[in-house]
Parts: structure tokens; C-alpha cells; sequence
């Protein structure tokens, strides 16, 4: 378990060390605030990158609300933890576009850059790489590590997410 600003998240462990590595491949240049695939049921949705501000905006204003969670979203959210150098990271990023494709309208997949947004990290205190964040339309949200297959997600997506 995990305490974040007074919230208990869930940690289940397997993954890489090293978060805050200095070491990225990643480009020059600011990370893309895309809002491709915002509209529900758009088939061509894609993993959107946040950045401290978007994620206050879209998710969690953690300055404003810092003893309770508000997610800001209406839909259910994967929020994937990670940076360039990672090999698990790298492995599982094309899963995490096709279940951006496959729930296009139903779940949200996100993507948080451990290089480049430092606070986020250690806002959910990500101390290994892959992290991911399952945010639910409502309820508290929960956090697990370590490379997941396509199966896994479902199966989270099932079971955390999509709950009535």
C-alpha cells in the first residue's frame, strides 16, 4: 500500500528500477499534449502524454485538493508511468495503444514521462518503472508495477475499471 496526500493506493509488484534515470532517448522538444481521441467512440484514439498542468486539469488537482482524491475525468482511466529507456516500458506501450483503440469511449490510456514530469512522479512516489495508475469513473483509484500483457489489462479494465 501506498499513501498519497492521505489516499491508500494498491501496489502489486515487477518492474524496472531507476525511475528518475537521467538517461532518455526521448527527442528534443516538449513532450505532445494531444487531444486526439478525446471523442467518445473515436477508433483512432492514441495514449495521450500529460504534463504536470494537464494532469491537474484532466485527472487530479493535487494542490487544490490535497487530502482528497477528485478526479477531474468522467471516464475511467489507465495512467501509464514510464520513460524511453526502459525495456518493459518500451515493451508494453504498444499493448497500451491497442487498448486505447479497443475501449476508445470507454477508457482513457495516458501517459506520464518519469524524465520529464519529475513532480508527477514523485507526487505517486514511482520509484520503478512501468507504474500505472487505474483510475475508475468513480471510487478510489489504485496503482501497480511491473510489465502487464493484453490479458492483464483486460482483465483490469473488467475488473477495476469498467465496474458498475
Amino acid at each position: 500500500m501506498i499513501v498519497i496526500a492521505g489516499l491508500f493506493l494498491s501496489f502489486s509488484a515487477l518492474a524496472c528500477t531507476n525511475a528518475n534515470s537521467s538517461i532518455s532517448n526521448e527527442k528534443d522538444g516538449v513532450e505532445s499534449d494531444s487531444t486526439k481521441g478525446d471523442v467518445p467512440g473515436d477508433e483512432t484514439s492514441k495514449p495521450e502524454y500529460l504534463t504536470v498542468e494537464t494532469f491537474k486539469e484532466k485527472i487530479w488537482d493535487y494542490e487544490k485538493n490535497p487530502q482528497e482524491w477528485v478526479y477531474e475525468g468522467s471516464q475511467p482511466v489507465i495512467i501509464d508511468f514510464y520513460a524511453d529507456w526502459c525495456k518493459p516500458c518500451k515493451m508494453v506501450a504498444p499493448i497500451l495503444e491497442e487498448i486505447s483503440e479497443d475501449y476508445a469511449g470507454k477508457v482513457k490510456v495516458y501517459k506520464i514521462n518519469t524524465d520529464k514530469q519529475k513532480e508527477l512522479a514523485s507526487v505517486f512516489q514511482v520509484s520503478s518503472i512501468p507504474t500505472f495508475l487505474y483510475i475508475p469513473a468513480s471510487g478510489q483509484p489504485q496503482m501497480d508495477k511491473g510489465y502487464k500483457d493484453k490479458a492483464a489489462f483486460e482483465r483490469i479494465i473488467k475488473e477495476i475499471l469498467l465496474v458498475e
